[in-house]
């Protein structure tokens, strides 16, 4: 069967500055007039966003990966959510006024901050209708988008293809079909309880990895037989079995951040090497009649611990989201990674991609064997 390979981006919100350094090293193999080299993306949460923003330069990978890295050299905080004392203020109170009425009432999400600057800043950077005109000039097979629906406890994936895709259906899971835009980013990177849900035809849809139990099912559903993964899971540091305190609050909602953005995709993986394994075992002749074939994969992720960077630029991020994150127990000692999710400014972000180039720049002769460049 052809092949073709897909980029799968995870999430985690400010962290996702990582994968366009890893962009950065893969796009310095290819000359400056040449399109993208994988025809599937599939982004979840923050990587749905940089998987759009590449889907819309699907014909040219260097002026793509160029205008993302520029977008996020020269980020702040207040692009992404209220980030000033009144903006956050203003936002806690409506929350808590909100929390005295009726459900019937009053049917707005909540959240701990609020993200409408990030729907101006999508509306702005991001032209939708050029995802459709490279999947029908050949240079994008198809973009997909993963959220949790919480009206249902499913996976949902929507995805812009080309015409012979179809949708899909699995345990709890699901592909659908639509015109992708600024709603469904928003919903795909709503993390839980820190930025609001987002209504969608009748359902409320929230960050595409909560659900998602198989984050790897919708590229191959997609047609891919090759999966470039960035993942966003990266070295920390490890306590004896026995602490001699209980563990903060704070400390434990980094823990679950984590278990979202990172533990189901790195399982996946390795439910995929397993059976990748067990068809190597199963004669070739076999396998045809099986419908079955095997999925090369190459996976790069951090080096370093990110949350020890974040805790390197904890002073920039402003004062009213330090004072609310005080209030939770978090400060720049906290053994929280919390702080790496949320601190959307250009010094950590930068920090990220110089960390992406290195990774990826180590893993050249990787790369290069995996896109069929030697």
């Amino acid at each position: 069967m052809p092949t073709s390979t897909a980029l799968v981006l995870g999430g985690g919100g400010a962290r996702a500055a990582y994968q366009v350094g890893v962009l950065k090293a893969l796009v310095q193999l290819y000359p400056r007039n040449h399109g993208i080299p994988f025809k599937i993306i599939c982004g979840t949460s923050a990587g749905a966003i940089n998987g759009t923003s590449i889907a819309t330069h699907a014909s040219c990978f260097h002026l793509g990966v160029k205008k993302l890295e520029w977008v996020w050299r020269h980020f702040e905080t207040r692009k992404v959510y209220r980030a000033s004392l009144p903006g956050v203020l203003k936002h806690l109170s409506k929350m808590a006024l909100k929390g005295l009425q009726d459900d019937k009432v009053n049917t707005d999400a909540g959240s701990l901050l609020d993200n409408e600057p990030l729907r101006h800043l999508l509306n702005e950077l991001i032209d939708f209708k050029r995802i459709d005109r490279n999947i029908r000039n050949g240079a994008l097979t198809a973009l997909s988008v993963d959220t949790s629906c919480y009206n249902n406890s499913r996976s949902v994936t929507f995805f812009q293809a080309a015409r012979d895709i179809e949708n899909w259906t699995r345990a709890r899971r699901s592909g659908e079909r639509r015109m992708l835009n600024t709603e469904h980013l928003l919903a795909s990177s709503a993390i839980p309880m820190v930025f609001p849900s987002i209504k969608l035809n009748q359902a409320y849809y929230g960050d595409g990895s909560v659900h998602q139990l198989a984050p790897l099912s919708s590229p191959i559903h997609l047609g891919a037989t090759k999966l470039l993964v960035i993942n966003l899971d990266s070295p920390h540091k490890h306590y004896p079995m026995e602490l001699e305190f209980h563990p903060k609050t704070a400390t434990i909602a980094g823990h679950l951040l984590d278990t979202i953005f990172s533990d189901t995709l790195n399982s996946d993986l390795e439910r995929l090497e397993r059976i990748n394994h067990t068809l190597s075992l199963i004669p070739e002749a076999s396998r045809a009649q099986l419908a079955l074939h095997p999925i090369k994969t190459l996976v790069i992720k951090p080096s370093e611990d990110l949350s020890k960077i974040a805790a390197r630029f904890y002073d920039d991020m402003p004062w009213a989201i330090k004072t609310l994150l005080g209030f939770l127990g978090i400060d720049r000692q906290s053994d929280s990674s919390i702080v790496s999710y949320l601190l959307f400014e250009k010094s950590y972000t930068s920090a990220l991609i110089d960390l992406g180039y290195k990774d990826g720049m180590a893993q050249l002769n990787e790369l290069k064997a995996f896109f069929n460049l030697t």
